[in-house]
């Protein structure tokens, strides 16, 4: 059976469903269907699922199950997978040496303070947070995780960033290993997907499709927009099925995830959030920056 031999591991709102979404265009890349498959998190386990609407439950957590997601494999080169919680859970690292010892990973690192609230608007955008006030949702954080509801929630410690890349840095070799930083992703896309083709062995000239931008969080501007491409695409019904006759896949999505974004009303921390969340982060992101030898100077202001 058929394993993948990368794998993106996080950070979890840092560009990683872009990735998911733009690597498999290359002809000599194969990505699983399913994206945050949590295989290397929860075999044979129970994931951490308690939250409202927690997709955690969903996990592959059989090696059959994991395996069959690359069914589809037929002569790609590269073949992959995104889960984010490879990269948090730290019992992730045995099973990932355990079953891929020669995998190459992909990590791209957004600011912790943005990518914390990121993920919060994340939760707000799909009606799963039932807290408004990002301030109070944090101080719930420790009771939650105790509670187990999943990663998502883990606004601030899934930030701490440099233990978890030390993990891989610690148990693989530091060539199999290339991470990127959010900013450095948004601001020039295509220079990092085609540094990552070069990472994979594969023709880092090809070019994919990279105008739409997916998994963005925000503020529902109009609940029937949502409830119609629900409707449209996820039920059954005849424009459904004509559209799936006609629309390959990637133009399906495409559409879906242009519509949703216009859909969706930007917010930004606030700077004095903003700045007292730096300040917890401060130490992790000053060790991270020896590790990683970048400057993470941007990062502390």
């Amino acid at each position: 059976m058929t394993m993948p031999n990368f794998l993106i591991i996080g950070a979890a709102k840092s560009g990683t469903s872009a990735l998911w979404k733009y690597l498999p265009q290359h002809p000599d890349v194969y990505m699983s269907p399913k994206k945050e498959p949590h295989f290397f998190a929860y075999e044979n386990e129970t994931p951490d699922a308690n939250g409202p609407g927690d997709y955690t439950k969903f996990a592959k957590t059989t090696l059959a199950s994991y395996q069959a997601l690359f069914d589809g494999v037929t002569t790609e080169k590269a073949v992959g997978e995104a889960a984010t919680t490879s990269l948090y859970m730290p019992q992730s690292i045995k099973r990932i040496q355990h079953y891929i010892p020669n995998a190459k990973f992909i990590a791209i690192l957004r600011q912790p303070a943005d990518r914390a609230y990121s993920s919060f608007m994340h939760l707000i955008r799909d009606h799963r947070e039932p807290i408004t006030d990002f301030r109070k949702a944090l101080q719930l954080e420790s009771e939650r995780i105790a509670q187990r509801w999943g990663f998502m929630w883990h606004y601030t410690q899934m930030g701490f960033y440099y233990e978890q890349i030390k993990r891989f840095y610690d148990h693989f070799d530091q060539e199999q290993i290339r991470v990127y930083l959010y900013d450095e992703f948004s601001a020039e896309p295509l220079r990092i997907i085609q540094d990552i083709y070069r990472f994979l062995d594969v023709d880092d000239n090809f070019v994919p499709e990279m105008s739409v931008r997916a998994n963005m969080s925000g503020i529902q501007k109009n609940s029937l927009v949502e409830k119609f491409i629900v409707g449209f695409f996820d039920r059954p019904n005849p424009i459904r099925f004509l559209a799936r006759k006609l629309l390959p896949l990637q133009q399906r999505w495409r559409f879906t995830t242009t519509v949703r974004n216009l859909n969706l009303e930007r917010k930004t921390l606030s700077p004095e959030m903003h700045y007292e969340l730096t300040q917890l982060f401060r130490e992790d992101i000053l060790k991270l920056q020896v590790i990683l030898d970048k400057d993470l100077s941007h990062w502390l202001v």
